[in-house]
């Protein structure tokens, strides 16, 4: 495995081959937790990693030097996944201060014992000499969270990027031109749906404040480094910050005796006949992520449950919580269901995705029992709507 990114600078972290949830993001391909050692006149960790493979990581740096030589300890972001072993490696490394944001100084104090820590508090514009090399600062608030940071080195032209830029990627390859391009680009759109897309606004300054920098390796603190394909990664966040939109139509529902799924199946072929890319998504039996990364460039959407109790579907409730969390943006949508004696699915439906703010195409669309001939054309003739919103939007 090439570990090291340039002279002196290596990646130190650990490839977590089997883990398969994060906070309920699906990890179908494994995770890496990143971190990396700087070699100079002074050297810095950045990062650690995340507390079960606290001796990994000072394993990993001691291979490459004394844990007495370390100077500085980087932390760019509080978050457990990459600062859980910080408490082993301050007390391992006895001689190296805590460099890291006020707010990150506070998270980390209510995770931790720090009484005995040494602290260098930065913020953006801020930078440490190590030798030849500097370590600049840059404040990130809400990438994703209100603490973190990125640390650049002007002369290695190398910019830490904490979590944006990443993707849950196990891989014995350290390096984008390493694997296949296409995988670790599906992955880090799974990362940016599910982790950030609620940041948009905040991203967007920050690939503003990153264009002024001069870049040519960008480390993120999971999955690969890219140092062939940055121009393909900014290009694509550019477009995710946005939510920008493709002409694809989901149409995501829950059944009790599948007349719901009947409907749904008839929105489908309408949006399909319509020329618009469509998809039919149970939400049962389709994670909340692979939904969430669907949504990311989706333009338009039916959202379906039958009733139970006077209600919508456990597990429709429970997608739509999922995404109004998430906040994608500049979408359409229009609710539908099954119901039989009584009435509750699609109108329950309907009232949610009015709180997430999208544009409501039409009024719930809804049938009692089985849908016969008609109901499932007026399912096409709405689903030729969801088509032309999203031919319109993305045209």
């Amino acid at each position: 495995m090439n570990t090291t990114l340039k002279p002196n600078i290596d990646w130190v972290g650990y490839v977590d081959w089997n883990v398969r949830d994060f906070h309920s993001y699906e990890t179908a391909r494994g995770a890496t937790y990143n971190s990396y050692l700087v070699r100079d006149q002074k050297t810095a960790l950045i990062d650690t990693v995340k507390k079960p493979y606290a001796k990994y990581l000072m394993d990993n740096v001691s291979a490459l030097t004394d844990l007495k030589k370390i100077d500085y300890i980087i932390a760019n972001h509080a978050e457990p996944d990459h600062a859980g072993s910080l408490p082993f490696a301050a007390a391992w490394c006895p001689n190296a201060t805590i460099v890291c944001t006020e707010k990150c100084k506070d998270i980390l104090s209510s995770y931790n014992d720090t009484s005995g820590w040494k602290w260098q508090v930065v913020k953006t514009g801020d930078s440490i000499s190590l030798g030849a090399r500097t370590l600049t600062f840059i404040e990130t608030p809400m990438v994703h969270w209100p603490e973190s940071m990125f640390t650049y080195v002007p002369e290695e032209k190398l910019l830490f990027s904490m979590d944006a830029f990443g993707q849950h990627f196990a891989s014995a390859q350290r390096f984008d031109d390493e694997v296949d391009l296409s995988v670790i680009l599906e992955e880090a759109k799974t990362y940016y749906a599910n982790i950030v897309m609620l940041y948009g606004k905040q991203i967007a300054r920050v690939l503003e404040a990153a264009s002024k920098l001069d870049i040519e390796m960008i480390a993120p603190a999971h999955g690969v480094i890219w140092r062939s394909n940055i121009d393909k990664i900014i290009a694509v966040y550019r477009k995710w910050v946005v939510c920008q939109a493709v002409p694809k139509v989901l149409v995501v529902y829950d059944s009790m005796w599948e007349s719901t799924k009947r409907m749904g199946e008839a929105i489908v072929e309408g949006a399909s006949q319509a020329g618009a890319e469509a998809k039919l998504l149970y939400a049962r039996a389709t994670g909340l992520t692979q939904i969430a990364t669907e949504s990311l460039d989706a333009a338009a959407f039916a959202f379906g449950s039958s009733t139970l109790n006077q209600d919508m579907m456990p597990m429709m409730a429970a997608t739509l919580t999922y995404l109004r969390g998430l906040k994608p943006t500049g979408k359409a949508a229009f609710a539908f269901g099954s119901t039989g004696w009584g009435k509750g699915g699609a109108e329950a439906v309907d009232e949610f995705i009015k709180t997430m703010k999208m544009d409501i195409l039409r009024e719930p669309l809804k049938c009692k029992w089985l849908p016969d001939g008609k109901v499932l054309a007026e399912c096409r003739e709405a689903g030729k709507l969801l088509a032309e919103r999203a031919l319109k939007v993305t045209g």
